[in-house]
């Protein structure tokens, strides 16, 4: 194997040795199958490409201090992808196949494990997509789904460090009724005009507001949303953000820290009052938020001033890093450890 410094890896793609795939054919799921192979072969006229039949999750696995490998709450990952196949008609996978497949490609891939401490996990990217021909716009007859891994390092560059977040009034990532709630395809490619335009203005990620009265925050563009202020944990309500299973994790911490948790409409003038706001979800983790501009009404919030993170965004971030890697007892039942 080539010497890989895992400290310098990016959240990017690398070739790992397997990928394990399932097929839905006449009505049932078939048996788990292996492959080397980088390449899926699809019918032009497939639902995934037409007609947005494809839905993905992301699962970290870490190694610990032991030498073993965990995942995090890969069942909680299996149970969103069921309720995003029910929002875009595709047939359920089993929660049991679903975690077959993460062990068995976990397995297959282990020596690309980032070892303990190196700031780099194994990324765990499941994908289910519609394979039938249809021209008409209807549920394709067959799916696939497909597991692939890759070892990345911080999805924001700077790792645990507080980052400047802007708000652009003229995008919207969901609809209130529409797809926000599902992880599908869609609600990623409606935010990549926003979020290369952020990028271009120096921020790291867009805080989009509600689409209907762009009154009320919503969520960043990768990652739910939350902030502090008077030992409260306040995360926005809304029918259009992705249900996180990082930021579900991280309200039960916070709530057995002593903290009082709201989860409730979040209008933009609360920002002002917040002691400290971050980022949250399997790729950001817990990503503290330095700074959100709203460049339109001319308006800035500033949670940090010394460029450092607040102290409830530090220690949500530890304890959780630490029942993820093992270095904390596991009283919840989160982790799976692998091998």
């Amino acid at each position: 194997m080539e010497n890989i410094n895992w400290s310098e890896l990016s959240f990017g793609y690398m070739k790992t040795d397997y990928n394990v795939r399932c097929y839905y054919r006449d009505g049932k799921w078939g048996e788990l199958e292996v492959s080397s192979s980088e390449l899926i072969n699809l019918h032009m006229a497939s639902t995934c490409l037409h007609y947005g039949q494809e839905s993905f999750e992301g699962l970290k696995v870490f190694k610990g201090k032991d030498g073993k490998a965990r995942v995090f709450r890969m069942d909680e990952n299996a149970k969103r992808m069921q309720s995003s196949c029910r929002g875009i008609m595709m047939p359920e996978l089993p929660v049991e196949k679903f975690e077959e497949a993460v062990r068995k490609v976990v397995k297959l891939n282990e020596r690309f494990i980032p070892p303990y401490e190196s700031g780099a996990s194994l990324y765990v990217r499941p994908l289910l997509i519609g394979l039938g021909a249809q021209v008409g716009v209807r549920p394709a007859t067959e799916y696939l789904f497909i597991v692939f891994v890759t070892p990345v390092g911080p999805y924001f560059k700077d790792g645990f460090k507080p980052t400047p977040v802007v708000i652009l009034r003229g995008y919207d990532r969901a609809a209130p009724l529409g797809t926000g709630t599902y992880k599908v395809g869609g609600n990623y490619a409606a935010s990549l005009a926003a979020g290369e335009k952020a990028h271009e203005l120096g921020y790291s990620a867009v805080l989009y507001l509600d689409a209907k009265e762009k009154k009320y925050v919503d969520e960043c563009g990768p990652a739910n949303f939350f902030g502090i202020k008077d030992n409260k944990y306040i995360t926005p309500k809304s029918t259009s953000i992705l249900p996180s299973i990082t930021n579900k994790s991280l309200m039960q911490l916070a709530e057995d820290m002593g903290m009082t948790v709201e989860r409730r409409q979040i209008p933009e003038d609360e920002l002002a009052t917040f002691e400290e706001a971050a980022e949250c979800g399997t790729a950001a983790v817990v990503t503290p938020i330095e700074r959100i501009d709203d460049i339109d009404e001319n308006k800035s919030y500033v949670f940090s001033k010394d460029g450092k993170p607040g102290p409830v965004c530090e220690k949500l971030y530890h304890k959780l890093r630490a029942i993820q890697y093992g270095d904390e007892p596991d009283q919840y039942g989160w982790v799976t450890i692998l091998s």
